[in-house]
């Protein structure tokens, strides 16, 4: 009798553990999954990717100020320091942080028929590094779980893309490096990466409203003499932080881009090392035409897998409705960049505050010691003023949206 009670109780306690795991681990059916060419959504209809790049954000470039050769993160921050000391600047970057980018341009993109957001970031605001005025690596949790919720309340898919990496993965500006791709030559660098996926990875693993993980944005910029050497250390670069992914999330899908800007693919050979990856390539300017990506079209039939266009746009309207009508006729997604900055271009603007010129005057002087930088900087006072308008006109309420840019994209 007394083994039979055993028995009983021990099948008690096993179908509790499945019932237990059955909750903590949702159906794999409620992620977006591959099939051939195509994206299907958990209902099972085809998603085809439309919609903008929350870019500067989380990774900030400055062209999107009104800047030039204060180009990067790194190089904004240290100006803003120079213009106004380290504890404003650590006051501009909070208010940033939480006006740039709040609820209501989630909900206004959704209202323009977008059905996705890409959300570039630096590795840094995932770790305990110094990075737009904090060294917390919670922060990045905190600014994505934000993201999460906004979008989930509003039928959005998300994509997480590491715009820059641990080492740089560009070498120029867009990857906040030192103007060398060191992530492929650096043992660190390459550990950090794939730990840092892991990371997040387990974060969000049960989490249907993220898309995939974009392991790092266009890799390998061509200025490099041993640009072959490097271009041959992406893919496995990229194995190795996606068996990182793996060993905690195998719900979500990894999405890998080509060297030079997105758009050679030829360093790839092993194209379904995981049974999850789709490809994004990039397109500025050029031919409004199927022709433009006639390279991305050829490598996509020869996978069999889905090609994504994370990241185009600066241009008119007349040649974006073309160019979107081109991907829509091959079947490749896109997402336009960026949703907001200075001025135009986008889908919303931001009005320069007045006098925000001496800023970007202040921006682009000769800053090489410190004599020049007394000599440059203008008062103070006036600068705390036009950093804090800077963040009043970045309010979405206080934006500009450019109808003619978001109705050439057809996403309606």
């Amino acid at each position: 009798m007394k083994k039979l009670l055993v028995f009983a109780l021990a099948l008690v306690a096993m179908a509790a553990c499945r019932q237990q795991a059955s909750e903590e681990a949702p159906a794999a059916d409620g992620f977006v999954r591959i099939e051939g060419h195509d994206l299907i959504k958990p209902d099972g209809s085809k998603l085809f990717i439309m919609g903008t790049n929350l870019g500067n954000w989380l990774n900030p470039e400055g062209y999107m100020f009104g800047f030039k050769k204060t180009n990067s993160g790194h190089f904004i921050n240290e100006m803003i320091c120079q213009l106004v000391g380290p504890d404003a600047a650590r006051e501009f970057w909070a208010g940033f942080k939480d006006n740039y980018i709040t609820r209501k341009d989630i909900e206004f993109i959704a209202s323009t028929g977008a059905n996705t957001i890409r959300l570039p970031f630096n590795y840094k605001i995932f770790t305990n590094e110094d990075f737009m005025g904090l060294n917390d690596e919670n922060e990045g949790f905190r600014r994505v779980d934000s993201v999460v919720e906004w979008c989930r309340d509003n039928n959005l898919y998300l994509i997480l893309d590491m715009h820059d990496t641990p080492g740089g993965q560009t070498g120029d500006n867009i990857d906040d490096s030192y103007g060398y791709p060191w992530l492929f030559e650096s043992e660190a660098s390459q550990k950090q990466f794939a730990d840092l996926w892991r990371k997040i990875a387990d974060r969000y693993k049960n989490e249907t409203v993220i898309l995939g993980y974009e392991l790092c944005n266009e890799p390998i910029a061509p200025y490099f003499a041993n640009v072959d050497s490097l271009n041959a250390m992406l893919e496995p670069t990229y194995k190795r932080a996606t068996a990182a992914i793996r060993e905690v999330d195998n719900n979500h899908i990894i999405l890998l881009g080509g060297s030079q800007w997105n758009s050679n693919f030829k360093p790839f050979s092993d194209w379904k090392f995981d049974d999850k990856i789709m490809y994004t390539c990039h397109r500025y300017g050029g031919p409004a035409s199927a022709e433009a990506i006639g390279s991305f079209i050829a490598f996509r039939d020869s996978t069999g897998l889905p090609m994504y266009m994370g990241e185009i746009g600066h241009n008119t309207p007349e040649w974006q409705a073309d160019f979107c009508k081109a991907m829509r006729d091959n079947n490749i997604g896109y997402t336009f960049w960026p949703y907001k900055k200075i001025d135009n271009s986008s889908f919303v603007g931001i009005n320069r505050p007045a006098q925000w010129d001496s800023i970007v005057n202040f921006s682009e002087a000769d800053r090489g010691d410190y004599f020049a930088i007394r000599a440059a900087r203008p008062d103070q006072a006036l600068s705390r003023g036009l950093l804090n308008a800077f963040l009043d006109s970045a309010r979405f309420e206080n934006c500009v949206p450019d109808t003619a840019y978001i109705n050439s994209l057809g996403m309606k």
